[in-house]
C-alpha cells in the first residue's frame, strides 16, 4: 500500500528511473545472495533496521525478492531504539506497519551508557556499535532468526578495507558473510555489491523517512570520512577504479603477498616451479585497464545461479 501511494507521487521519467534502479539493485543483492550461498530455504532473515537509507534499501530489496523466490524464508525487521535524545519513536513503527511486514521495536537505553563512558566530545561510535550488536544478538536468538542482515555496501567494504591498510596494518575488509562474534549467528550483508550512489538515489526516489545519525551529537569518524572523500576523488579523476578495486577484494593472490599463514613460503625451492605467473610484479598495463565500460560485473560467471533464487 505504502509503495501505492509512493508511486502514485512520481512523474513518469521518476518511475521509470525508480524501476531500472531497483531492476539494477535487486540484480546485485541476488549475486550476492547466490555467490556467498545468504539465504537458504527456510531461513528466518532478521533486518536489521536503523533509519537509515541503507537498511530501508536492504529491507525493501529483501521484501521484494522473497515475492519472486522460488525457496522460502521470512523477514522480520528489528529496530534498536537506543533512547537518543529528539529520536522520533514514531516514524520506524508507522513505516513498517505501512509495509506490513512483521517487524520488533526494541528499547534499550545504551545512549546512558555510551555517555557515561565516553568523555565529553569524543568519538561515541565504537562504544554504542559494541553494545548495540550485542543487543541485536540477543534479540536474533529470541526470534529464532538464521541469519542477521545488515545495510553495508560495496564502499563500506573498501572504505573499511583501506582504514585497516592506513591505520591498522592489515588487509582487511568487511566480508559479506561471516559467523557473530558471539559465535552463535550467521552474519550476511546482501547489498555488498551495491554502490552508495545508487543507494542515495533509490532512497531519495522511495522517499524512505530518513532518521538521521547524528541525534547523540557525537563527532563523525573523521579517518572514515578522510577515507570516502579519497574514493570520492578517485572516482571523479579515475572511472572504474572503484570497481577495480572492489573485483580486487574478490580475486586475492596469496603467493604474491608476505602473509606466512596464507602462503608457505619458507617451502619454496627451484623445484617448486613458476608459481602464479612468477615474477611478476604487475600484471601488463593493457590487461588491467578498467573503464566504467569494461569494468568486472561482480563475477558475471556466477550470474546463472540467480536462477536459483530468482533474483534477476
Amino acid at each position: 500500500m505504502a509503495s501505492t501511494l509512493l508511486t502514485n507521487t512520481l512523474t513518469s521519467q521518476q518511475k521509470t528511473q525508480l524501476n531500472k534502479l531497483e531492476k539494477r539493485l535487486r540484480r546485485h543483492v541476488g549475486q550476492a545472495i547466490a555467490q556467498y550461498n545468504m539465504i537458504e530455504d527456510g531461513d528466518k532473515i532478521m533486518v536489521c533496521l536503523s533509519g537509515g537509507k541503507d537498511s530501508y534499501a536492504l529491507l525493501s530489496i529483501l521484501l521484494i525478492l522473497k515475492e519472486s523466490a522460488p525457496i522460502h524464508f521470512d523477514i522480520v525487521a528489528v529496530n534498536l531504539d537506543q533512547k537518543q535524545p529528539g529520536f522520533p519513536e514514531d516514524v520506524l513503527p508507522n513505516y513498517l506497519a505501512s509495509l506490513n511486514v512483521d517487524y520488533k521495536i526494541i528499547e534499550e537505553d545504551t545512549y546512558a551508557i555510551v555517555k557515561e563512558k565516553i568523555p565529553e566530545g569524543k568519538t561515541t561510535c565504537s562504544l554504542c556499535s559494541r553494545l548495540r550488536r550485542a543487543v541485536l544478538y540477543r534479540v536474533a536468538k529470541e526470534l529464532n532468526a538464521t541469519k542477521i542482515a545488515l545495510g553495508h555496501h560495496r564502499d563500506d567494504m573498501i572504505e573499511t578495507m583501506m582504514l585497516n591498510m592506513f591505520y591498522g596494518g592489515k588487509l582487511k575488509a568487511m566480508p559479506a558473510k561471516l559467523v557473530s562474534d558471539n559465535g552463535e549467528h550467521v552474519v550476511i550483508r546482501p547489498l555488498a555489491f551495491c554502490k552508495e550512489s545508487e543507494l542515495i538515489q533509490y532512497a531519495e526516489l522511495k522517499q524512505f523517512p530518513i532518521i538521521p545519525c547524528n541525534l547523540c551529537g557525537s563527532q563523525p569518524n573523521l579517518q572514515r570520512q578522510n577515507i570516502k572523500q579519497m574514493l570520492n576523488d578517485w572516482h571523479d579523476k579515475f572511472p572504474g577504479r572503484i570497481e577495480s578495486m572492489f573485483t580486487a577484494m574478490q580475486n586475492v593472490v596469496p603467493s604474491h603477498l608476505c602473509d606466512n599463514n596464507l602462503f608457505d613460503f619458507k617451502t619454496i625451492t627451484v623445484d617448486s616451479g613458476v608459481i602464479n605467473g612468477g615474477d611478476v610484479a604487475f600484471d601488463p598495463s593493457d590487461d588491467l585497464a578498467v573503464t566504467p565500460s569494461t569494468a568486472p560485473s561482480y563475477h558475471q560467471d556466477n550470474a546463472q545461479q540467480l536462477d536459483i533464487v530468482e533474483i534477476k
